[in-house]
């Protein structure tokens, strides 16, 4: 930001204070609050806290635009090589409609397996959770928030169904996990030396299922209202530029959309 400003520029300080407050501060709390205290002793803790860290987090540090803020006060050479990173396979993959209701559909069901438990437990692997779950969350989001990137309604069309989609396919594991009527996730062994006030096992995966499946589908609400929006515009935008066409141009269009037929 400092650099924009001795640039010339201006940098909204909205977007940092949304960016510094909304988008670290959520990680902070997430991370070192009650779930992330508990997260080693409580499935719903844990479940929780990785469905925030994948949804809700990248969701509020996007709203800060730091792609955006790296285009304008990045030098040449390192905005080059962030737009090769962005164009690259891997982007086109991860920042892909499709990707995000697969991915997140094979990290909640991973909660109905006993691997979950070793997960929840290890010390290691709780770390890489804290890191890689709001990166790859935030892969996924950044593309949906990328405004330098012109789309056809069409293509926001297939994104807008794409989400519909994920709003089904989020809730499947939460809902099996809510229904189970036995502990999914083998972890007994440890419930004798948890306090008196922490659920049962079974009721504990209980909530896990209600929040899990809560989170998923209420993150999913403000991605499918940014995409109406921008389909909307965008859809305007190519009516105006139809309308802008003399009547020699709207002929020569139709006749050579009717050739490719």
């Amino acid at each position: 930001m400092s650099r924009v400003r001795r640039s010339g520029g201006r940098w909204p300080l909205r977007s940092t204070a949304a960016f510094v407050v909304l988008g670290l501060g959520s990680y902070a709390v997430i991370s070192f609050g009650f779930l992330g205290a508990y997260s080693h002793d409580l499935r719903f803790a844990f479940t929780t806290r990785i469905a925030l860290m994948l949804f809700v987090v990248p969701a509020l540090v996007a709203l800060g635009r730091p792609v955006q803020l790296a285009r304008t006060s990045l030098a040449d050479a390192p905005r080059a090589i962030l737009e090769a990173f962005f164009a690259s396979r891997l982007m086109r993959i991860v920042g892909s409609a499709i990707f995000s209701p697969l991915f997140a559909l094979a990290a909640f069901s991973v909660f109905l397996t006993p691997l979950a438990f070793f997960l929840r437990e290890n010390a290691v692997s709780e770390g890489l959770i804290t890191l890689l779950v709001p990166l790859v969350g935030l892969l996924m989001i950044l593309p949906v928030f990328d405004q330098t990137k012109q789309h056809t309604s069409i293509f926001i069309t297939a994104e807008f169904m794409l989400a519909f989609v994920e709003l089904i396919l989020d809730a499947i594991p939460a809902i099996v996990i809510r229904i189970t009527p036995h502990v999914l996730d083998h972890g007994h062994a440890v419930a004798s030396l948890l306090p008196a006030w922490f659920p049962s096992q079974l009721r504990d995966q209980q909530l896990s299922g209600d929040l899990l499946w809560f989170i998923a589908e209420v993150a999913d609400i403000p991605v499918l209202i940014f995409l109406f929006v921008r389909w909307t515009r965008s859809d305007r935008s190519e009516a105006k530029q139809l309308d802008d066409l003399s009547d020699e141009e709207m002929e020569r269009l139709t006749r050579e959309h009717l050739d490719r037929r």
